[in-house]
């Protein structure tokens, strides 16, 4: 039999109010701007640091896959489900406060997914920076 972990903080928000919901997409937002400072910072320290091409590259390769990953997929599906909250609200036929609370609770599963890479990259860099 598969367990399921299941986060309690995350149940009871997904059983919120919409606003209350609103107001964790905006700060998943709030999330990946400061994320992107931070990998602003990381691209200017590697790019001050000496090192072998290989572990440079390797790096910038990775910094690369963290911007793509974060602001072409992640900020823009946060917005399309705002948008989609929007028409929620505004009482659009044939749309599901279900299916609403449910892709919240995917994208809420991305944003810890994530959260837990980017911790791990900066490991990363932050030794690698120590190293030199």
């Amino acid at each position: 039999m598969e367990t399921k972990n299941i986060d309690p903080k995350r149940e009871l928000l997904l059983g919120a109010a919409l606003n209350v919901l609103h107001r964790e997409s905006q700060e998943w937002k709030d999330t990946i701007y400061f994320w992107k400072d931070e990998t602003k910072f990381f691209a200017n320290l590697l790019s001050k640091k000496e090192a072998t091409p290989s572990e440079y590259g390797k790096m910038l390769k990775n910094l690369d896959q963290i911007h793509e990953d974060l602001f072409d997929y992640l900020s823009d599906d946060i917005t399309a489900h705002e948008k989609l909250l929007s028409r929620l609200i505004k009482g659009e036929k044939g749309l599901s406060d279900g299916a609403y609370r449910e892709q919240h609770r995917k994208l809420g599963d991305r944003m810890d997914l994530f959260s837990k890479d980017f911790k791990e990259f900066k490991k990363m860099v932050f030794g690698y920076a120590k190293k030199l």
